[in-house]
């Protein structure tokens, strides 16, 4: 198989990069920089995601997976707004044109949970978008990849929850915290948190490429779910730290800004899809998540 990866350098990119190397499939890494050291030894193809997308960067590939975007992990300002925005919509744009105009199979494309907005009831792949920024933001990338279904592409939209990994995102940062014993409920802790672990982040990525009835929206979250203070229980007794010291929700906001709002909202997303297509879990819990990441098992 040959999969063009469009944002090969980020943390799930690497991740998808090297799981298919690993089974022997040729990936064609699509980044901004030759010199990333995650496509040492390779030759990329370079794209400045300014101008159109050739079509010869991903033909005779049997599918395209696009990661791009600008991180929103970062104070919302209009400029980062905007930056947030067209790193996303404007990318996918010209990343669905040259899918359709070399007749890629399937193009997978990045999206994430936040489509719902904030809200305490369960949601699958069939429920509306929310409301607010990252909503907003959600509801027009995914437009965005769906104008090659067009040529006759199978478009699925990824709605990526909060990806637990070793290597970067959101863990690293949390367990520094915990270790200190600082990681108690966040803005009162009800909110949702929507995880996955990148092992089952990576192979429902594969499951979605490989299915050829899968089209559409797809939620990639664990089957389980919980509470952002159950998480931050569990994590405390992996690492045997106490969470009990709680951060207001007004001081996050007064700390973070809007973009504050990812942490102290979340999202009761359900795998539907991945379930009913007979994908399996190899981390459904969170605790046994946890101590696989952070080698307490």
């Amino acid at each position: 198989m040959r999969v063009a990866i469009v944002g090969a350098t980020g943390l799930i990119g690497r991740a998808l990069d090297a799981s298919l190397r690993g089974d022997d499939h040729h990936v064609v890494a699509v980044v901004r920089r030759p010199d990333d050291e995650s496509v040492h030894n390779r030759t990329p193809y370079v794209w400045d995601a300014q101008s159109p997308l050739p079509a010869d960067a991903v033909a005779g590939c049997d599918a395209v997976v696009n990661l791009a975007g600008a991180s929103i992990s970062q104070r919302w300002t209009r400029r980062a707004k905007d930056e947030i925005f067209e790193s996303r919509v404007r990318v996918t744009e010209h990343v669905a044109d040259a899918a359709a105009e070399a007749a890629v199979p399937v193009l997978v494309n990045g999206s994430a949970v936040g489509y719902y907005g904030a809200g305490e009831q369960p949601v699958t792949e069939r429920a509306a978008h929310g409301t607010g920024f990252l909503a907003d933001v959600c509801v027009a990338w995914e437009r965005a990849a769906m104008r090659a279904e067009g040529a006759g592409v199978r478009v699925v939209r990824i709605r990526t929850g909060i990806v637990l990994a070793r290597e970067g995102g959101a863990l690293p940062t949390l367990t520094r915290v915990a270790r200190l014993g600082l990681s108690g409920p966040i803005g009162g802790g009800r909110q949702w948190f929507p995880w996955i672990h990148i092992a089952d982040h990576i192979a429902a990525v594969r499951h979605v490429i490989e299915g050829p009835e899968i089209a559409g929206p797809v939620n990639l979250v664990a089957p389980a779910v919980v509470r952002q203070r159950e998480f931050a229980r569990v994590l405390g007794r992996v690492l045997r730290r106490p969470a009990v010291l709680p951060a207001p929700r007004v001081l996050v906001r007064a700390l973070l800004g809007e973009v504050a709002s990812t942490v102290t909202t979340g999202q009761h997303a359900v795998p539907d899809v991945l379930r009913s297509t007979g994908f399996t879990f190899r981390f459904p819990e969170v605790e046994g998540a946890l101590r696989d990441l952070l080698g307490t098992a």
